[in-house]
């Protein structure tokens, strides 16, 4: 593992910034709910198909991990499929905040572990990345008593996700950790004082922020070291999480683990933190490998180190 801080050093992501209209997300929002989800789809499947065709940059860049884990030259289709799982865990969004689970049909494997930690009475860290689904991770934790999670994110996608939150159901807002603040470490470990779960996409950094070059689909990639560091530091456990979209109304939630600095003297962490980040980046592949389309990292994640 290296600090090195890669060439490139504003990060791409945050210079296309996800946006989200209030007017247009409200008005999806009552379609939705209105029209029901089979209907709405519909609706769906049109506005993946313009975004196919009219977003080149998002397009040649999910071609190109398409092909990386698929193992073959992406085709078209894929691209629509690829486009259309993003839409369609969004959408399905709308209705886990509402509470309608009888919708779908969600898998959950590594549920132990969670159970673990709130027999503990420690909190953990779950390690995600912008892969799947989010939402049902938390729909499934509001359905287990006793069990608090909070969002830790970069200050501008906080507030987007608030105000995304308020325009479909303003009586659902997550507790949200702004990271960036001076005091966003020591709100985190509250959290996990508290025994609660804080959720943190571990995929993406901002700036100069040291990364570090990691195997994911066989091609190094600049992964953050930051949210390792700050695991490390606060002696925390860590879990990589995530909710994969298998289509139509199937998702699969799953929970690894991947380190226990509770464990880890001064000594050992360096090494440490490189391994709990070699299980990250394994974990990453391998629901890349499983559920392709559910790569929502549209930009060359690689073009670092490539």
């Amino acid at each position: 593992m290296s600090g090195r801080k890669p060439q490139n050093v504003s990060a791409e992501w945050a210079q296309r910034p996800e946006r989200s209209n209030m007017r247009m997300l409200r008005l999806m929002a009552w379609l939705s709910l209105t029209l029901g989800r089979r209907v709405s789809r519909v609706i769906l499947a049109c506005i993946a198909a313009y975004f196919v065709v009219f977003s080149p940059a998002a397009r040649r860049a999910s071609r190109a991990y398409l092909t990386r884990a698929l193992g073959r030259r992406a085709k078209i289709t894929d691209g629509y499929r690829h486009v259309f799982s993003f839409a369609a865990t969004v959408h399905d969004r709308i209705y886990l905040l509402r509470d309608c689970y009888d919708l779908f049909d969600i898998s959950l494997d590594g549920a132990g572990i969670v159970d673990e930690v709130l027999a503990s009475g420690r909190g953990a860290l779950l390690f995600g990345a912008h892969l799947g689904s989010f939402e049902v991770i938390r729909a499934v934790g509001r359905t287990r008593p006793g069990l608090k999670i909070a969002l830790a994110m970069f200050e501008d996608n906080a507030r987007m996700i608030n105000s995304m939150l308020a325009a479909i159901n303003p009586s659902d807002r997550p507790d949200v950790i702004a990271l960036g603040r001076l005091d966003a470490m020591l709100r985190v470990r509250d959290y996990l004082d508290e025994g609660a779960l804080v959720g943190v996409l571990a995929d993406r950094s901002l700036g100069n922020e040291p990364r570090a070059p990691w195997p994911v689909l066989g091609r190094p990639a600049a992964l953050p070291i930051g949210p390792f560091r700050m695991a490390a530091m606060l002696g925390a456990r860590v879990i990589f999480m995530a909710g994969l979209y298998h289509g139509g109304n199937r998702y699969a939630v799953r929970f690894a683990p991947i380190a226990d600095f509770a464990q880890v003297d001064a000594v050992e962490r360096q090494t440490a933190i490189a391994n709990a980040m070699s299980l990250y980046a394994d974990e990453v592949t391998r629901c890349c490998r499983e559920a392709p389309s559910n790569w929502f990292n549209y930009f060359d994640f690689w073009n670092e180190f490539d």
